[in-house]
């Protein structure tokens, strides 16, 4: 194995035997507060929102969500008990490095990048496909609003 699996295994472990909950957010709580934000704000008469998985560190949540043939990733942030969403984006949300780059502390950021991994790995893989179909980044608002553009969610790499 190499130093990075092993780094991965480690952290792994720290997750779930340190941090059971970052696993399996309660519903009730944080992870309810957050899907009612996304839904509350994207859900759509004709096209619903999906959001799953919900991952949890700290202050910090990665959430997958799709609507229709689209989808991505949001990285959330807690401030001062409410939810916001800070922006989306696709597979960047998977990096730790990149999750550095938008704010959050390497620690933070590393359990972040290996608990959603392993929450995505239990979802179909037709609703984790189109959480990389998301391209760039999008910044959001406190309202959860972006800047128009003209593209977003829309796969560009091809």
């Amino acid at each position: 194995m190499n130093t990075i699996s092993l780094r991965l295994l480690f952290l792994l472990g720290m997750i779930v035997f340190v941090c059971p909950s970052a696993v399996q957010a309660d519903d009730a709580g944080d992870a309810g507060a957050i899907r009612h934000l996304l839904h509350s704000t994207f859900d759509q008469p004709d096209a619903p929102l999906t959001v799953e998985p919900v991952t949890i560190i700290g202050d910090a949540a990665v959430v997958g969500w799709a609507q229709g043939d689209r989808g991505g990733r949001a990285l959330m942030r807690n401030k001062h008990g409410v939810w916001e969403i800070v922006l989306c984006s696709g597979d960047a949300l998977k990096e730790a490095a990149a999750l550095v780059d938008f704010g959050l502390p390497a620690t933070q950021a590393e359990k972040l990048a290996v608990a959603a991994e392993m929450a995505e790995s239990k979802l179909a893989p037709v609703l984790r496909a189109k959480f990389s179909i998301f391209d760039g980044v999008v910044m959001m608002d406190e309202k959860g609003h972006h800047p128009t553009t003209g593209g977003h969610g829309v796969n560009t790499k091809n």
